[in-house]
């Protein structure tokens, strides 16, 4: 049993936060901007479990949808569905648990935000499938990481307006910038297996391309939130810029440890991002 919990952990990256936590900042910032303010321990309870829970249930859903492609890719070949160690079926009972208990979480709120948590998954199950017929498949998972920016709105307000929309397009800058440094460390094995990835499609502007899916996620939401007349918040969005800067120096040179790198601290970005927001609703 002990070895089994083990491996479930593994599947759904328990010992990987990174990966929530990049869905965690911008769903937070969102709170706080529709709040005016702390939100209230009831919403950041529920958007926190919540974005954990739908992470690690998309990492099962993923590596089923992904298990006959990882097993060509240094980085992936051990992850237990594709080296057998957990059955199809299994990770897609737990998956689909995992994804009931946020549901369930789900149904505490407002009536608006369970509607919008059903496109919220039916982007989520579309990703893992577009990276077979998609240019560029970090656009969808831009899209299914920043849903939590439209679903926190519609918990506080009742609404989505078009604040929310706009911080969603540049939080969907921002995954572009950090899923392109992922891609770049298995372009090799992409390349090799037929995967279609952001940094197979941008070529040799993949640095550039990433610096500037950075500056635009800063610029834009410096511009919706007014960081001009907020000096915390500016300070903040600075802060995002300064790591962005340095991911320069870490990807410029297209190693896999130099890639990996700069995705591994990217949840780092969207905490000053976040901090930023809080402090300037104080």
């Amino acid at each position: 049993m002990r070895v089994k919990i083990r491996l479930y952990l593994d599947l759904i990256r328990w010992n990987r936060p990174a990966g929530w936590l990049l869905l965690l900042w911008p769903t937070l910032s969102a709170l706080w901007v529709a709040s005016g303010g702390f939100p209230g321990w009831h919403l950041l309870v529920v958007f926190t479990i919540g974005t954990i829970l739908m992470r690690s249930a998309g990492c099962c859903l993923n590596d089923v949808a992904d298990r006959d492609f990882d097993k060509h890719v240094k980085r992936t070949a051990e992850r237990p569905v594709t080296s057998g160690r957990i059955g199809v079926k299994e990770a897609l009972i737990l998956g689909a648990v995992l994804a009931m208990l946020a549901f369930g979480l789900v149904l505490t709120l407002r009536p608006e935000t369970m509607a919008w948590s059903f496109a919220a998954m039916a982007v989520a199950v579309a990703y893992p499938y577009a990276k077979r017929f998609v240019a560029m498949p970090q656009a969808v998972l831009g899209v299914a990481f920043s849903f939590g920016i439209p679903m926190a709105f519609a918990a506080v307000t009742g609404e989505v307006p078009s604040i929310a929309w706009a911080l969603l397009l540049g939080n969907l800058f921002w995954v572009l910038a950090y899923d392109t440094e992922y891609a770049m460390v298995d372009r090799d094995d992409d390349l090799r297996i037929g995967m279609k990835t952001s940094a197979i499609t941008l070529g040799q502007w993949d640095v550039a391309a990433v610096m500037f899916f950075y500056a635009a996620f800063v610029g834009v939401w410096g511009v919706v939130l007014n960081a001009s007349e907020k000096p915390l918040l500016l300070v903040g969005l600075a802060v995002a810029a300064l790591q962005a800067a340095w991911h320069f120096w870490l990807i410029k040179d297209r190693t896999r440890d130099g890639c990996f790198k700069a995705f591994r601290l990217n949840h780092w970005v969207g905490f000053a991002a976040f901090v930023g927001v809080a402090l300037s609703h104080i």
